[in-house]
């Protein structure tokens, strides 16, 4: 089939290379226009758009896919299929009747749950024990097409949501191959979905990862993985900035204030929250580099009763 790929990010790209490896035939990539990135404000192009180059394969950038004239040039490329992946815009009507066998989309979770921008952070924010990836039918709204294939993944309890992207992302590599063998041969199967048993996972953003120590230890420990590596979790410590990197609900009960530092120990430090403590095994200090905890505390005059948040 002759493919039109849309995505930009290391997840979409994961995809791309196994595509191109696998010997299908991408006939176009479109990617989100380049833009500047770090403290330099660097020009990068994305992921999607570097392998693309690498492989002689045309390359569009739109800041719109509603412009007529690039309708009209994603219709000459007489597609097949678009495969969408991580690609941050809807496609217009327009743009969904093009390519003669329709537009898939692979997502990062088993829909209807977690539709929308950051589905890998909120199933671990949300305390989820398993998620997955789904490949659909895409239409006009948010994820909201029928499901073609789904893989199933569970979560261990100190999965953080950068370790369970990469696992999502080779996970969807397989789905995606064995997806398309279906679609080629006429064979695919359309489930609808439940949309009232759709829940939402829209952008992450900094304030997500203000600790709040009245709440429940789990939850505090579920939002320290569910946020790494951005936006990060964090609290303040003697008017500072404090990013935890790595944490976990304690076992056993400590009596304290919620945000108290009620013991130290040679693994970290541990810091009341409503129902129990946290133990604090990896930080990252605003004027430093991160560490873990029993490194923060050789270095710092941390004491029992300080007050943290």
């Amino acid at each position: 089939m002759r493919i039109v790929f849309f995505g930009c990010d290391d997840f979409a790209a994961v995809n791309l290379e196994h595509l191109i490896d696998e010997g299908h035939r991408i006939v176009g990539v479109v990617t989100q226009p380049d833009r500047p990135h770090g403290r330099g404000m660097h020009v990068t192009y994305s992921p999607t758009k570097q392998i693309a180059l690498a492989q002689g394969i045309p390359v569009f950038q739109p800041d719109s896919l509603k412009n007529p004239v690039l309708v009209d040039r994603l219709a000459w490329f007489h597609a097949d299929l678009f495969v969408v992946i991580a690609y941050g815009k809807f496609l217009p009507q327009a743009v969904l009747d093009l390519p003669a066998k329709g537009c898939i989309n692979l997502h990062a979770s088993l829909l209807p749950k977690y539709r929308g921008a950051a589905p890998i952070n909120w199933a671990i924010l949300h305390g989820e024990v398993e998620t997955g990836v789904t490949i659909m039918q895409m239409d006009a709204g948010m994820d909201t097409g029928a499901v073609m294939t789904r893989c199933v993944c569970p979560i261990p309890d100190d999965m953080t949501s950068a370790a369970l992207r990469w696992q999502l992302a080779g996970l969807g590599t397989t789905l995606l191959v064995e997806t398309l063998a279906q679609i080629a041969a006429g064979k695919q199967m359309l489930t609808p979905q439940d949309h009232e048993r759709a829940s939402y996972a829209p952008k992450m953003h900094k304030d997500l990862g203000h600790i709040r120590w009245d709440r429940p230890a789990r939850e505090i420990h579920d939002l320290v993985r569910g946020l790494q590596p951005w936006p990060g979790a964090f609290t303040f410590w003697r008017g500072n900035r404090l990013k935890v990197l790595d944490a976990a609900a304690a076992t056993a009960l400590v009596e304290g204030k919620p945000g108290e530092i009620v013991e130290l120990h040679k693994d970290g430090f541990y810091v009341q929250a409503a129902d129990r403590a946290v133990l604090v095994r990896r930080v990252h200090p605003a004027s430093s580099h991160a560490m873990d905890a029993r490194a923060f505390l050789a270095g710092h005059k941390l004491a029992v009763g300080e007050m943290l948040g």
